[in-house]
């Protein structure tokens, strides 16, 4: 099982804004988090207080991972792996399986690595955001029926670099609602439902949408984040290097809750 810092994420506070868009009598941001506790480790990072490690740290693959040996994966001790359940085409937007997650799934089940899940949206409305909900919820059942337990899913829409994609250009209202449609889905079915991006895309979302849900950050090439907001996990690479996988892979930290850093100050 994931930790009381995974599953419960980061209490989300109200943001204010940041820099010039600061509002007369609003404050800075402040992350609740000091960076200078974050011990790197070769590729691995740590948020350490007093000596005491208060994260996890882990995974997330794909299809594009190619076959991953997960014996060799646990040689490392990955705290959690999220595995993409699938994706909406970008063009036609055909809903479709990623190739690798029965197998992933099962892979790290069996080398007991707690599995959450994502999917890649390109929904254009609510409608198509809950279709893709209960097409994600419907995969991992039948991963559960083997014997995997999926402990949280996450909405993943990214814009798409090729001619012709469907969601590239959707409004910050409507990402909003297709976020809230789809995490409600998940909810719902007993699962976390968790939103997924970089600063571009995360702060589309309407504020009390980021509040509502755990958010993971994709920042790269930085030594710590910079995001104006507060988020529960961070995605800090797409480069690092792990036994049994064949490709880069990315690499990330899962912070301790608000409530756990207040409770040790």
């Amino acid at each position: 099982m994931l930790g009381a810092a995974a599953l419960g994420g980061v209490a989300l506070g109200t943001m204010t804004g940041c820099g010039d868009l600061f509002g007369e009598g609003e404050q800075a941001y402040v992350s609740p988090y000091d960076w200078a506790c974050l011990v790197p480790d070769g590729e691995r990072l740590a948020y350490v207080e007093n000596g005491v490690v208060l994260s996890q740290w882990g995974i997330d693959v794909s299809e594009h991972q190619r076959a991953i040996d997960w014996t060799a994966v646990a040689t490392v001790a990955p705290q959690f792996a999220f595995v993409r359940i699938g994706n909406r085409g970008a063009t036609v937007g055909a809903l479709d399986t990623d190739e690798c997650f029965f197998s992933n799934c099962m892979g790290a089940a069996g080398a007991r690595i707690p599995v959450s899940g994502y999917f890649f949206s390109q929904a254009l409305n609510q409608d198509e955001a809950v279709e893709e909900a209960r097409y994600a919820l419907d995969r991992v059942q039948q991963v559960r029926s083997r014997g995997c337990t999926i402990q949280a899913i996450a909405y993943d829409h990214e814009a798409v670099n090729i001619e012709g994609a469907r969601a590239n250009d959707l409004s910050g209202a409507q990402l909003s609602q297709n976020v809230v449609a789809f995490c409600e889905e998940i909810a719902a079915a007993g699962y976390r439902a968790m939103i997924y991006g970089n600063q571009r895309d995360l702060l589309k979302l309407d504020e009390n949408v980021r509040d509502a849900y755990p958010l993971w950050l994709a920042e790269y090439g930085v030594d710590h984040p910079s995001a104006p907001f507060d988020f529960a996990l961070w995605q800090y690479t797409n480069a690092g290097t792990i036994p049994g996988i064949p490709t880069s892979v990315d690499l990330n930290i899962w912070l301790p809750s608000v409530d756990e850093l207040t409770t040790r100050s």
